[in-house]
């Protein structure tokens, strides 16, 4: 992202918990608010200043009643920054199990694993660093046998971690799907930097557009209650055994869960947790 002069719209969370972050987060998306940040009790949201208009804000605020948070905002200029040299000095490598490396292009001279993915975030979620990304990755690695010459669908795609890992794997079709257009822009550009971008197919949307095709593995890594209003459409657009691996969400958040899923025609296999955070594997009866 260049030079560019910034809205940020700060918004008080009470109380304030990751979840009630993650529905705000879900809900401001419908705007074209290019970034998110959670800053305890503060969930901050930056905007193009020529993007933002405080009456639409308000009027999507005022209708987030009965959600069980309260909530109170505030909006300041940011002065022209150069997005690309901040993320450049906070964006660390990550290396997951020694098996997959994610970077940004400036990172030189890094031991090479098995797959290198480089991303350039721009405001877009999914450098690897979350632990919901970390798991997600792993998850695939374990499940190499079912990937490999496969259709797969990374939903939540964010800078498309994921479906570029999935299409490294040898998948033959992945696509990836975004409600913010930043991200699916950024998924596009990042799956032809990784050279995969002839097997990724990146569009704008939510989970009405998965039922255009079927497909053998959906990664989704969004959050609780979004989840629980899709999986029925997951299992819908899912081959028979196909996998359906969710995260975005706590462990504590895993009945709720498993029982949707279970409702929906998918079968329990495994989860992995790190820091409470959980990832769940699913298999369609």
């Amino acid at each position: 992202m260049n030079s560019q002069e910034y809205i940020e719209v700060a918004i008080k969370i009470a109380p304030f918990t990751e979840e009630n972050a993650e529905i705000l987060t879900a809900e401001i998306s419908e705007l074209p608010f290019e970034s998110f940040s959670n800053d305890d009790p503060y969930l901050r949201c930056y905007i193009q200043k020529d993007l933002y208009d405080p009456s639409v804000l308000k009027v999507l605020l005022s209708g987030l009643e009965g959600y069980g948070f309260d909530i109170g905002w505030s909006a300041n200029l940011i002065p022209a920054t150069n997005w690309n040299a901040v993320w450049e000095s906070q964006f660390e490598p990550i290396v997951v199990d020694g098996k997959c490396t994610i970077k940004a292009s400036f990172h030189e001279g890094l031991k090479k694993t098995r797959f290198n993915i480089t991303i350039d975030p721009k405001m877009a979620f999914g450098t690897g660093h979350h632990q919901t990304t970390f798991m997600m990755c792993r998850a695939l690695l374990n499940n190499e046998d079912s990937v490999r010459d496969k259709v797969v669908l990374d939903m939540g795609c964010g800078t498309a971690v994921l479906a570029i890992l999935a299409a490294k794997m040898k998948a033959s079709k992945v696509y990836g799907i975004d409600i913010d257009a930043v991200a699916a822009i950024s998924a596009y550009d990042n799956a032809r930097l990784n050279k995969v971008g002839t097997r990724i197919e990146t569009c704008c949307g939510d989970a009405s557009l998965l039922q255009r095709n079927t497909y053998d593995v959906i990664l989704a890594n969004i959050n609780r209650n979004i989840l629980l209003q899709d999986i029925p459409t997951y299992s819908l657009c899912l081959h028979k055994e196909g996998l359906l691996f969710v995260s975005g969400f706590y462990v504590e958040d895993m009945p709720m869960i498993i029982g949707m899923a279970q409702n929906s025609g998918l079968t329990y296999i495994s989860h992995d947790s790190i820091d409470n955070w959980c990832c769940i594997k699913f298999q369609k009866n």
